[in-house]
Order: C-alpha cells, then structure tokens, then sequence
C-alpha cells in the first residue's frame, strides 16, 4: 500500500435519476435517500482511498440547501480532504440538474468522517494525503477546525463537564419553559 496518495486517486461522481419511489410525501426527494446515497459514496471514496472496509464515524452538518424534485438527475461527487492515522474525512457535493432546463442546483455539502477496518474490525492506518494545491490545504485545514471544534464541544457538554448556570441566562431568551426542581 502506497504510505501517501492525492486525493485525485480517489475522487468518485456518481449521477441518479430520482425517481418517485424516493419521494416524500410533498413530492420532494426524500432526505434520507440523500443522505443514504451520500453514505455510499462517502464509503466508496474512503474505502478507494484506504484500500480497506471502512465505516461512518460521523456525519458533519448536513443542511438541505435546495430540494431536488423527481425527474431530476442528481450527481454526488467524493473526495478525500483529510487523513488521520486511521480515519478519512470525506467531502461530499450534491448537486441536482433539471434534464429539461440544463439548470443545475447546489443542494447540499457535507463531512463524513471514515475509519478503515481490518480483517477483525480493528481501526488500521490509512495512507496520507499529498496535497498539491491551495484548495487542498483549505480543506485539510478547514477539516482539522472542524475536528477541534467537535472534541471542544464534545467535552464541554460532557455530563461529568457540564455547568448548567453558564446556560440558564441564554435558555431564558429560547422558546422554552424551564420547570427546574
């Protein structure tokens, strides 16, 4: 195994038509269809890139930018953005394009981080990444924000952590009704 690759070698795109059978009730793709084919690729990248059976960690912020309707074509593109010792995060765009029109929509951007597994299921190290170009230091870097980010938030919540006074003052100013005893 190659102790570093591009995350050219490992870019996938795949394009579906959405058909009814993944609509919601409003008639709109369902999300969670999106967000299963996202998983897909996510894996299909991560597993590419590690050369191993990889699973979902996390998913990092997923925000429904435009719906997409059926009849559209809807492409998924994957790329690796950064490498840990054992884990990938993985970029994934969905875009939709209405076949009639030509007119293309940015519909969502989301994380996925990836651990690559061994035979027994144990984590196992993957490849670096060779970054070429100022876009790809923007992504590694914008993907080690978000790491620090989640271990900050993730301790800070941590019930043995939490200091529920630091919090009372913002509730106050929510859409809730606190009923302490």
């Amino acid at each position: 195994m190659k102790e570093f690759k591009t995350s050219r070698e490992s870019r996938l795109s795949i394009t579906e038509l959405m058909l009814p059978s993944h609509s919601n009730f409003s008639g709109k793709i369902h999300g969670g269809y999106i967000l299963n084919l996202m998983d897909q690729i996510a894996f299909a990248c991560a597993s590419k890139h590690s050369r191993s059976y990889c699973v979902t960690a996390s998913v990092n912020k997923v925000d429904f930018l435009n719906p997409i309707e059926v009849g559209e074509l809807v492409t998924l593109k994957a790329s690796i953005n950064y490498t840990g010792r054992t884990s990938m995060v993985v970029g994934v765009r969905v875009e939709s394009e209405n076949i009639t029109s030509g007119k293309k929509k940015h519909c969502n951007s989301s994380y996925f981080t990836m651990v690559a597994k061994d035979e027994d299921g144990n984590s196992k190290p993957v490849p670096g990444l060779i970054i070429n170009n100022e876009d790809g230091i923007r992504r590694f870097a914008r993907s080690m924000q978000r790491k620090a980010e989640a271990f900050s938030r993730t301790k800070k919540f941590d019930e043995s952590q939490f200091q529920m006074q630091e919090h009372l003052e913002v509730l106050a100013k929510e859409n809730v009704q606190l009923a302490l005893k």
